[in-house]
């Protein structure tokens, strides 16, 4: 069979994708509804791994301004799985990518912060991620099944299609499938979280792995006046 001979069907499958080349969106959804056939097909044993895993997207639009808000949030929580919920918890108070909370271990989290090499960075640089109060309550809701933080429902660390598969189909039961929101859009919602928790702006661009104007139309766009208020006067509070 070619898809158990990786180096034989990545070019077809690169081939295939570049078709729809002029359309990225259209052409990433056909890669996606593959990519999930052939992890199930892995889940059955008839292949021995997903081809589709490491071949880039095509689409690469500017999201750096979506965020789930707390409606959204809400909405989802109404009807996902526990795993779920703390996958959603876990990635807006820590602002990490999907790959990096999938492989995040309990061993990452010292007494004062969170540290892990990105793979983006391709492990050359950290994410060092403060243990403020609501990320340390998130991580006591969260029981230890495995060495990763996140598991499935069977206690297992998650895989990439099989959480991929088990979010969009959480995005479904809840009404959502058309809403243009990303698991990783959760970035954007650490960053609003970080600012209220008091956090600069080159701290939330330094943790997130952004730059600074990225997080500054994020907290002008999202955080209420209200809330941006009350951010400044602990400041101002904390260097009097």
């Amino acid at each position: 069979m070619q898809f158990d001979r990786p180096e034989k069907i990545r070019p077809i499958i690169r081939r295939w994708r570049n078709q729809w080349a002029a359309t990225p969106r259209t052409s990433d959804y056909g890669m996606q509804v593959l990519s999930r056939v052939l992890a199930h097909a892995v889940e059955l044993g008839k292949i021995a791994g997903n081809p589709c895993e490491g071949i880039k997207h095509l689409y690469e639009g500017d999201r750096s301004e979506i965020i789930w808000t707390d409606a959204d949030i809400a909405l989802i929580k109404k009807t996902c799985s526990v795993e779920i919920a703390q996958a959603i918890d876990m990635a807006g108070h820590t602002g990490l990518r999907l790959g990096d909370l999938l492989r995040l271990s309990w061993s990452h989290v010292e007494d004062e912060a969170i540290v892990l090499t990105t793979s983006k960075s391709r492990h050359k640089r950290e994410a060092i991620i403060p243990l403020y109060g609501a990320l340390r309550d998130v991580l006591a809701r969260i029981p230890k099944r495995a060495t990763t933080i996140l598991t499935n429902s069977r206690g297992r660390p998650w895989t990439a299609d099989g959480f991929g598969s088990s979010f969009n189909k959480t995005k479904i039961d809840a009404g959502m499938a058309d809403r243009d929101l990303h698991f990783n859009d959760l970035r954007g919602t650490a960053a609003t979280r970080f600012y209220v928790a008091s956090f600069t702006m080159r701290e939330i661009a330094e943790t997130l792995a952004r730059e600074e104007a990225s997080v500054e139309k994020i907290i002008n766009r999202y955080v209420g006046r209200n809330a941006a208020l009350k951010a400044r006067i602990r400041k101002m509070e904390t260097r009097e």
